[in-house]
């Protein structure tokens, strides 16, 4: 008689069959981090801060030391400093490109991934540049956006970072991204697209963590419908022709499905997002006490990695590492 519960009779067995291991080699820890000079705690996110340069440049050595390979900077910009064409998120002394610079000098070996999107400097909330027509209707420009995403990507660049992240889904930044690079001699900087960041609830702790949250309508227009998956294999198919490095889909958890089809589609590296509304969710579940927090974010780190992503951005990252 067959019997499958073999192959689940010990611990030991168990573990040389499963078919899928989460390592500290595949977490990405995003870290938020401010101008100012204290620590600031996030109230949307239970367990996360808001760093100055001194405690990011700390704690991502910490995050390192755990054997968690990269870091994603998420900049939270003074208003004084925002403005409806972005200029700040250009700016070669701004606290990017100046964190940057800090961390590479503290942790050679860790690398540094940027996000490259106007939201924190937009002085309308907007990934990209805003402009009402003639109706009063609100757009957002692409061809104008994607110049400035360039400059930003640039800046970075010759900043350090290792990678840079477009997470404003406009069309065709890709292919602009990757020629201001090689242009530039930038050559191995790469490109970590997000290419399915679908418009989704579940991001609001995250805007309130960077006071990025749009002014005015929202980003139905350019972030992915809900509703689409074949649209999610239309973008990948473009960012890999354009030149993109690693792909993105944006949630995770209630995306398994993207993530597995985009997996089908390409052989470029994955990553996915783990983003501040699962990681809310799971912290106010375990909070309660009705869930065990430890094995339940095992558990959704596990089936993100099963259903085909090699990397993942998590804010439960350190944690992760010691549990593991």
């Amino acid at each position: 008689m067959t019997r499958p519960r073999r192959n689940r009779r010990t611990s030991a067995i168990r573990s040389m069959v499963r078919e899928n291991i989460l390592s500290p080699a595949d977490l990405i820890l995003p870290m938020f981090f401010h101008e100012d000079a204290e620590d600031t705690p996030i109230p949307s996110m239970p367990g996360v801060t808001r760093w100055s340069l001194a405690s990011l440049v700390r704690e991502a050595g910490e995050a390192h030391a755990l054997g968690i390979p990269a870091v994603v900077l998420f900049p939270k910009i003074e208003d004084s400093l925002k403005t409806p064409l972005a200029e700040e998120s250009f700016n070669d002394n701004g606290l990017v490109p100046r964190a940057i610079r800090a961390l590479k000098a503290a942790h050679p070996t860790l690398c540094l991934i940027t996000d490259v999107a106007l939201d924190p400097y937009n002085s309308e909330g907007h990934d990209g540049i805003v402009q009402r027509n003639e109706r009063g209707t609100l757009e957002i420009l692409n061809d104008e956006t994607v110049d400035v995403l360039c400059s930003q990507a640039l800046s970075h660049a010759r900043a350090g970072a290792d990678i840079v992240a477009p997470s404003d889904m406009m069309d065709g930044r890709v292919a602009a991204i990757r020629e201001a690079l090689d242009d530039e001699d930038f050559i191995n900087v790469s490109i970590l697209s997000y290419t399915a960041k679908y418009a989704s609830a579940f991001y609001g702790p995250f805007r309130g963590a960077l006071d990025s949250a749009p002014k005015d309508g929202d980003k139905k227009t350019y972030q992915m419908d809900p509703a689409n998956t074949r649209e999610a294999l239309r973008e990948t198919l473009l960012d890999e022709a354009e030149g993109a490095d690693i792909l993105m889909v944006k949630p995770a958890g209630l995306y398994l499905d993207v993530i597995a089809k985009v997996r089908e589609t390409s052989t470029l590296p994955i990553a996915a997002y783990q983003v501040s509304g699962e990681y809310l969710m799971l912290k106010s579940a375990s909070a309660s006490g009705w869930l065990d927090e430890k094995a339940i974010v095992l558990e959704s780190l596990i089936a993100i990695k099963r259903a085909g992503a090699d990397m993942i951005m998590t804010y439960f990252a350190k944690d992760v590492c010691k549990w593991l």
